[in-house]
């Protein structure tokens, strides 16, 4: 299967596609971590038309995410980037791909996102933490939980278990908080790299 990670610098997503033999590259503004050759450091619009099979998107949600509603009122410049947010959403949305997983945080309602399939927290897939994930699915099933550890997670200490929402201000912040859980990479390529 060929498969696009879109906006994705970390090689999470790609690299548990890759190992279970799919033909998948990640692309972002920004180079990989990991300096991967199956990596395209461009805009991700300059390439949905390569025959994709399945495409994972995790465009930017500063703009569009409920945690950041509140800056609307104090910004004005913020409604015009939230318009190319929604553009940019909806541009991979309509993608010429079969099927497409989009996921990006809760939404505000000034986003004017459709209404997401699922939402997924962490712990169910093995790490004991919480952040809560929207899933946009168009002809995949939604995500089946494969480790649960909603026990272990409750047992620890606020900040440990919202590690991402806690983590300290500085110019590394946004990495940190937008890279995606190997237990849900695994659980995408698995699951939708069967389809």
């Amino acid at each position: 299967m060929r498969v696009l990670v879109a906006c994705e610098f970390s090689g999470v997503v790609r690299e548990a596609f890759r190992k279970r033999g799919h033909d998948a590259y990640s692309c972002d503004l920004l180079p990989s971590d990991d300096n991967s050759e199956f990596h395209i450091q461009d805009d991700v619009l300059q390439h949905l038309d390569k025959h994709w099979d399945l495409i994972i998107c995790h465009p930017p949600c500063t703009y569009m995410c409920n945690s950041g509603v509140s800056w609307l009122a104090r910004d004005e410049v913020r409604w015009d980037e939230l318009q190319k947010a929604n553009e940019f959403f909806n541009a991979l949305w309509n993608a010429p791909i079969p099927r497409i997983a989009i996921e990006n945080p809760i939404p505000h309602k000034y986003a004017l996102l459709p209404r997401y399939t699922q939402k997924i927290q962490p712990y169910e897939f093995g790490h004991p933490e919480s952040k809560a994930t929207c899933l946009w699915l168009k002809n995949l099933p939604e995500l089946k939980p494969t480790n649960n550890v909603y026990d272990e997670f409750k047992k620890l200490p606020k900040k440990e278990g919202q590690r991402i929402h806690y983590t300290s201000p500085g110019k590394d912040r946004w990495k940190i908080r937008s890279r995606t859980f190997k237990g849900i990479a695994e659980a995408m390529a698995d699951q939708w790299g069967s389809k």
